[in-house]
C-alpha cells in the first residue's frame, strides 16, 4: 500500500528507506574502486602502479610517471608503440617506459611529457615520436586538442583530491573489476608494466593484397597519422605545437639525451610533392631543426619517400609498419645517433645530429 501523503510517518520512513538504498548503490561501487585504485592514483617510489588493464593509455599512463622505476621514455602515437622499451634499454641505457597515445593529440602527448617530467626531470634518454598533427597550424585550438577518447585532466596534477569525484564512474567499475580479475589470477595484464604492446596481429595473417587494399583507400591527400587531416597552412605558417615541444625541451639537463623521431609512415600517408602539404611538412622540418640544434636534441626523420616507406609489404596499412621494421627502426636510431650523419641506404636522414650520449 502506497503511504497515503509526503508528511505521513508512513511517507518518511519509504524516504528514509530509499535514501539509504540510494547511498549504498553509490558506495558500495565508489568503495569497491578507491579500495581497488584502478588508475593507480595513489603510485609512488614506494607504492607499486597497478596492471595496466585498460587501453586508453590516457588513464593508464599517468601512474607510470609516478612510479619511480623509469628513467627514460618514449612518447608519440600508435606509429612509435613498437619501440619496445627493453630494446631501447639494452641500446641506450637507463629504465625506459613507452607512453604512446593511440591517437594521441601533441597537446595530450605534451600533458604527459609535463607529466613525466615533473617526478623525472633529469631523465636518461626521452624519444618524441612527431607525427603530421605536430605541424598544424591549429594545433592549439580547443577541437584539436582532444580526440573523441576520454582525457582525464585529473590524473595529470598533483592534488589527490581531485582524484576522487574523477573515479566516480561506471568506467571505473569496470576497470576495478578487472585488477581484482589480474589479482586473482584470472585476466592478465591488457599491456606490459613498461607501457609497451604489440597491437598488430599475429605476422602469420600477414596479407599483402589486404594490406596493398588498405593502402589506397582514400582519395587526395594523405591522411595524417590515426586518422588526423592534414592542415592546409602555407609553408612558413605557424606551428603552435613546436612551441609546447621546445618549452618541454628547454629546462632539460646536458646529461639527457634526446631524440625527435619522425617515424616512417607509408608513401601514401605522406603530402605529394608541390601540394601545400609538403610545402608545410618541409617548413615543419626546418623549425624542428632549429629547435633541434637549440635545446642540443637530435632530430631523425624517416617521414619521406624511402625504399623503406614505399614498399607496400613492410606496412599493414598507411600508418603501421610491420613488427619486423620496428626493429629495423631501432637499428636505425642506434646507427643515426652514433654517427650523426644520414643513412647510405637512403631509409633515414639526421637532420639535426644532437649530443652523443654513451649508455
Amino acid at each position: 500500500m502506497i503511504p497515503s501523503g509526503p508528511t505521513s510517518p508512513e511517507w518518511r520512513g519509504f524516504l528514509r528507506v530509499l535514501a539509504v538504498a540510494l547511498v549504498a548503490f553509490v558506495a558500495g561501487p565508489y568503495g569497491f574502486v578507491l579500495a581497488l585504485d584502478p588508475y593507480g592514483t595513489r603510485t609512488s617510489p614506494a607504492r607499486a602502479p597497478v596492471p595496466i588493464m585498460d587501453l586508453n593509455g590516457r588513464y593508464m599512463y599517468p601512474q607510470l610517471t609516478r612510479s619511480g622505476r623509469f628513467d627514460a621514455a618514449v612518447f608519440g602515437t600508435s606509429t612509435i608503440r613498437l619501440l619496445d622499451p627493453e630494446a631501447l634499454g639494452r641500446s641506450f641505457g637507463g629504465h625506459v617506459v613507452n607512453l604512446g597515445l593511440n591517437a594521441g593529440t601533441p597537446w595530450e602527448q605534451t600533458e604527459l611529457a609535463r607529466l613525466f617530467l615533473r617526478h623525472v626531470p633529469s631523465p636518461r634518454l626521452l624519444i618524441f615520436g612527431l607525427d603530421r598533427p605536430w605541424c598544424a597550424p591549429d594545433a592549439d585550438e580547443p577541437g584539436r586538442r582532444l580526440t573523441f577518447r576520454s582525457f582525464p585532466p585529473w590524473l595529470y596534477d598533483e592534488e589527490g583530491l581531485n582524484d576522487l569525484p574523477g573515479m566516480l564512474s561506471l568506467k571505473s567499475v569496470e576497470i576495478a573489476g578487472r585488477v581484482l580479475l589480474n589479482r586473482l589470477g584470472f585476466m592478465p595484464e591488457r599491456i606490459r608494466g613498461d607501457g609497451y604492446e604489440n597491437f598488430l596481429p599475429p605476422e602469420s595473417r600477414y596479407d599483402l593484397r589486404r594490406a596493398q587494399a588498405h593502402l589506397r583507400e582514400g582519395t587526395g591527400e594523405a591522411a595524417g597519422p590515426d586518422g588526423a587531416e592534414p592542415e592546409p597552412g602555407a609553408a612558413g605558417a605557424g606551428f603552435p605545437a613546436l612551441v609546447w615541444l621546445d618549452g618541454l625541451l628547454a629546462p632539460l639537463p646536458a646529461s639527457t639525451q634526446t631524440v625527435l623521431l619522425l617515424p616512417p609512415i607509408h608513401v601514401a600517408a605522406q603530402a605529394r610533392p608541390g601540394t601545400p602539404g609538403a610545402a608545410q611538412d618541409e617548413a615543419c622540418k626546418a623549425a624542428l631543426a632549429a629547435i633541434a640544434r637549440r635545446r642540443g636534441a637530435a632530430l631523425v626523420d624517416l617521414r619521406f619517400a624511402s625504399p623503406l616507406t614505399s614498399r607496400d609489404e613492410n606496412y599493414w596499412d598507411k600508418l603501421h609498419y610491420r613488427l619486423p621494421i620496428a626493429a629495423r627502426l631501432l637499428g636505425h636510431l642506434a646507427t643515426a645517433l652514433a654517427s650523426g650523419r644520414d643513412d647510405p641506404g637512403g631509409e633515414f636522414r639526421v637532420l639535426a645530429p644532437g649530443r652523443v650520449s654513451q649508455p
